[in-house]
């Protein structure tokens, strides 16, 4: 079968000029340069938001497709934030005729899918200083909170493509058969330069973590406003056909994800000769992917790949294994039972329902909690990185014996004003609480390593007696 054409699109703050070692290395495999296109975008001017890329690259593609330039059918491969431009057009311009979408195969190189802890450094002093000299110190300010962690439109743009929350119909699907066939590809390896070691992150590739890379995201309401406790804890439906394929490399950084050979990087991660020709290989392998048996075999096999790179934490010798274990993230989104979001709460995880295990307890917090962000733009939406090999590995097997390997989740929040409390109209400390995880269930197993977790809690509001009242009227 002969090559297709191939459409290549960069991420925030980048160019075109970053992909001509991966055109180049398409072209000595059969993708001729002819056929090969580059695509360019704003993304440093601070009105831009990956929407207004997405619309306009739609009308380019349209424009180049009526002229006969491009073919009626293409791949497409894109990086970091170009997942996000490509998913705006997918799901905008094909909406509920995603069968119609000229784009066959879309091999992501570490997508930006469910955000980047970097997009709040980006808008951050450091980050106009870096990038912004150029630009009027500009830093594409909108597009970054499009990117920031926990961002409303990845929440949005999630429930365009890949989830259903409770109530509403599985109308439009994206990825499938007949429809666009995704692959992810994301290295675990953090900067080796001396500068950028400061955008490191465990779990990560310098910029993206690997679970916000993974677009096989899952969602649930927990409403602690429902009176029938069975319907609290609420799953949301997947537009998924079947999981989407994930392949974590164990040397490769978010700048070397774009380059197979090697050629234009410069990195001292050591790695083999296997693991150097490994980028190459799949991206290849996507590309040749003739139809759907074959995606669920590539799915299976890369998910192997995936594992032997977390197992790498346990050979001798590497860099470190931290870099190697299993994360998770979850976005999580509070509001009261009226819909107005709730800004001012806390939320705490433990196994035992009266908070003991406090050995165990204080290790949770330590070692698994990674890291909290409160979004910028909205401060009821906070991101919890949580370290999944330590959870597993290292929490549960500090709870006494016997004890249920499970993650419960309790919130509290503080009252909107002296007439009205959450949850409880007597008690100013009154929480909810909830199993987010149980280990040894598999109906309710529910957090899953590698990847993005939407967290919507609904909270009672309850307003004081004196709120209302009722007085007998005696003539």
């Amino acid at each position: 079968m002969p090559a297709r054409q191939v459409l290549i699109v960069h991420g925030w703050s980048d160019t075109s000029a970053a992909f001509h070692a991966l055109a180049k290395f398409l072209g000595g495999h059969g993708y001729a340069a002819k056929e090969i296109w580059l695509g360019d975008y704003i993304s440093m001017d601070d009105d831009v938001r990956v929407a207004d890329v997405g619309k306009r690259m739609g009308e380019v593609i349209d424009a180049l497709m009526a002229s006969g330039a491009l073919n009626a059918s293409f791949d497409m491969i894109v990086h970091s934030t170009g997942g996000l431009v490509a998913r705006e057009w997918l799901t905008t311009r094909y909406r509920g005729v995603a069968e119609t979408c000229p784009m066959r195969r879309l091999v992501m190189l570490a997508p930006a899918n469910f955000g980047s802890r970097l997009a709040a450094l980006g808008k951050s002093f450091l980050g106009r200083v870096v990038r912004g000299y150029d630009h009027w110190f500009h830093t594409g300010t909108a597009m970054l909170n499009d990117l920031e962690l926990a961002s409303a439109y990845q929440c949005e743009l999630a429930q365009r493509d890949i989830l259903v929350v409770p109530g509403e119909e599985v109308v439009s699907r994206y990825y499938g058969a007949d429809r666009v066939w995704p692959f992810v590809i994301t290295g675990s390896h953090p900067y080796a330069g001396l500068f950028r070691q400061i955008s490191n992150e465990d779990g990560g590739d310098g910029t993206v973590r690997v679970c916000a890379a993974n677009l096989n995201a899952r969602g649930v309401t927990i409403d602690f406003s429902q009176p029938n406790k069975e319907m609290v804890f609420s799953p949301w439906a997947s537009r998924l056909e079947c999981e989407i394929p994930l392949a974590v490399l164990p040397t490769r950084t978010h700048a070397s994800i774009i380059d197979p050979e090697r050629a234009d990087t410069d990195e001292s991660i050591e790695e083999t000769a296997a693991e150097q020709a490994q980028l190459g290989a799949m991206i290849l392998e996507a590309l040749g992917c003739q139809d759907f048996s074959a995606y669920r075999a590539i799915r299976a096999k890369w998910e192997a790949v995936t594992e032997q790179t977390a197992d790498r934490r346990n050979h001798p010798g590497t860099d470190s294994a931290e870099f190697f274990h299993q994360y998770l993230q979850a976005n999580f989104y509070v509001t009261d039972d009226q819909g107005r979001p709730v800004s001012d709460y806390f939320l705490e995880f433990f196994s035992d329902t009266t908070e003991g295990y406090t050995d165990a307890n204080v290790y949770l917090h330590a070692k698994v909690i990674e890291s909290v962000a409160v979004n910028s733009q909205d401060a009821a939406a906070r991101n919890i990185y949580f370290d999944r090999t330590d959870l597993m590995e290292g929490y549960y097997r500090k709870l006494p014996p016997g004890a249920d390997p499970v993650l419960n989740l309790s919130i509290s929040a503080a009252a909107p004003g002296a007439n009205v409390r959450y949850f409880n109209r007597e008690s100013e400390g009154a929480k909810g609480q909830a199993p987010l995880h149980v280990e040894n269930d598999p109906g309710k197993r529910w957090l899953k390593r590698n990847a993005t977790h939407f967290v919507r809690i609904v909270i009672p509001r309850i307003p004081d007696e004196n709120v209302f009242r009722l007085t007998r009227f005696i003539s």
